[in-house]
């Protein structure tokens, strides 16, 4: 994978998480970024209720905690292990800038990173504020099988570390209607799913 590729000469070390184990939390100092080498990560953060808002689930080959790179200082979010075997390796944000000043395709990386994280959220933002409600949940499924799915013939299997809640919470929906569009589509024989994976039959079909 490109990312571990161009961290590899960077000093780190390697960290495992029970599952629900804070990997940082909100207020602590933005001194590491993090990527994922099993397991899968949630990035959230509550709202003035108290009320969780997830903001991403993210799987091995991710990094996380990116913000420490552009001027972050305090977190202003958390990240929790989702997965009971996560392991993550942390890499601490200085050596991480020494070594981009030294070499232009780190430095090129860093910069993709964070470009990346700033499209993926405008795109998100962009589904809420213009689709309606189903089409998110329809928008999302579409994306994670084009990200994390495995092609198995015509049809394509995704782990499942997401609950009803995180979906909701993803694609600024209810509880209520990602259940009711999930069991809808399966009731089309679209998708079928489980606690532990999503699989869809066709991905044409899933519209």
């Amino acid at each position: 994978m490109v990312t571990e590729d161009v961290l590899s000469n960077i000093p780190s070390s390697v960290l495992d998480y029970a599952k629900d184990k804070l990997i940082y939390e909100n207020g602590q100092v933005s001194d590491c970024i993090y990527l994922i080498e099993q397991g899968s990560v949630k990035i959230a953060k509550s709202d003035g209720t108290g009320k969780e808002v997830v903001k991403s689930i993210l799987n091995p080959g991710s990094v996380f905690g990116e913000k420490a790179l552009s001027g972050e200082e305090i977190r202003t979010e958390y990240a929790q292990a989702v997965t009971a075997d996560t392991k993550v390796k942390v890499f601490v944000v200085e050596d991480v800038l020494e070594a981009s000043r030294q070499n232009a395709q780190l430095n090129q990386k860093v910069i993709n990173i964070l470009t990346k994280k700033l499209e993926s959220l405008e795109k998100r933002l962009e589904s809420i504020t213009s689709k309606d409600s189903r089409t998110r949940v329809v928008d999302f499924l579409r994306d994670l099988a084009l990200e994390n799915g495995q092609k198995v013939g015509f049809e394509t299997l995704i782990k499942n570390n997401f609950t009803h809640k995180d979906i909701a919470s993803l694609t600024g929906t209810s509880r209520q209607t990602v259940t009711t569009t999930l069991n809808h589509l399966k009731e089309q024989n679209i998708i079928n799913f489980d606690r532990r994976r999503i699989l869809i039959r066709d991905m044409d079909l899933l519209e």
